[in-house]
């Protein structure tokens, strides 16, 4: 049997919708999350792609995500407020940032706040979204505690993604989308799954010792990018998101890829400005130093090799047969 299965987007996008269906998800909360898993596999991040998807599943099916949650949402000034109420964060995130465009266009300035939310997916997603209207904005979450303070060994922060995208002028959007590990930890679960080893300087084990194996790592800890620096990074992120939105830190949320405890309860942060307010010569006056760096052999400007991808990607998808499968119970079960 082969390891893996050529499906097209839109049958993609159907099994994963009945399979989001078959577990009580609403049509708004299913839709705004396989489109999100969808755009991920589209951009060349499988590791934020379907592959996340059975957890959600498992997770509805034992009440550590709230399948029926629908997001709502309160507006203070340029603060937005948003109540994932336990479930997903893609409904949250799209439900807030609809509030958020009312806000900047009026305010100039908006803040989205996400509470009691679940795993982030692409940071990158919002904050492109935003600026193709023609908004600057930045984009941080917190994760399940991941990494250790600098000098300690018992992870407290989580890997805490952040994200920013600035207009330009009659193409893609700038794009800068990182996580303050040095890799994302859903690539530590990719290779796990594969039964694979990792590269040695991702992650330490539970000793705080490098390891390139992915149980040692998931035991122990990612390492920070930037080292002391990534960490103190790490630590405002859990601020600006879990602490803004009174929701819980990296060491007190549960993890994203089992069933078992109770739902993350996680924090986002959106930041949204409208650059014409400031300056209206904000475009040209990014265009130029686009353009300085560009003078340069090599230097490509962030965003590029994703825009790329997605440019190059076909109308195919290659998708682990296991995972398939995985959807296919789900639907299966659904329908029992």
């Amino acid at each position: 049997m082969s390891e893996t299965v050529e499906l097209g987007f839109e049958q993609a996008r159907e099994l994963a919708l009945e399979a989001m269906h078959g577990r009580g998800f609403g049509e708004a909360e299913a839709e705004a999350t396989v489109d999100a898993l969808l755009a991920a596999e589209r951009d060349g991040l499988p590791s934020h792609g379907l592959s996340r998807l059975p957890f959600y599943l498992d997770q509805a099916a034992s009440g550590k995500v709230d399948a029926g949650a629908v997001p709502s949402v309160e507006i203070d000034g340029a603060v937005v407020r948003v109540d994932a109420g336990y479930g997903l964060a893609f409904p949250a995130v799209a439900r807030g940032l609809e509030a958020g465009y009312e806000c900047v266009a009026r305010l100039g300035v908006a803040a989205v706040s996400i509470a009691r939310s679940h795993h982030f997916g692409v940071a990158g997603a919002p904050v492109e979204a935003a600026a193709r209207r023609g908004y600057l904005a930045m984009a941080f979450s917190n994760s399940p505690s991941a990494l250790a303070p600098w000098g300690g060994s018992r992870p407290l922060f989580g890997t805490n993604p952040i994200a920013f995208a600035c207009p330009r002028r009659g193409t893609d959007p700038l794009l800068l989308d990182l996580s303050l590990s040095k890799v994302a930890r859903g690539k530590v679960m990719l290779a796990k799954k594969r039964g694979e080893p990792i590269p040695e300087g991702w992650a330490l084990d539970v000793e705080g010792q490098p390891t390139t194996d992915p149980d040692a790592a998931l035991a122990g800890s990612m390492v920070p990018a930037g080292d002391a620096k990534g960490a103190a990074l790490a630590l405002m992120v859990e601020l600006l998101t879990a602490g803004l939105a009174g929701s819980h830190f990296g060491f007190q949320a549960t993890s994203f890829f089992d069933a078992e405890g109770d739902p993350p309860g996680i924090g986002q942060l959106i930041l949204l400005f409208d650059p014409g307010r400031f300056t209206p010569q904000f475009i040209e006056q990014a265009e130029t130093l686009f353009a300085a760096m560009q003078d340069q052999p090599g230097v490509r400007l962030p965003g590029d090799r994703r825009y790329r991808l997605r440019r190059e990607g076909g109308d195919q998808l290659t998708l682990p047969a296991a995972l398939v499968a995985e959807l296919e119970a789900h639907v299966a079960a659904g329908c029992s």
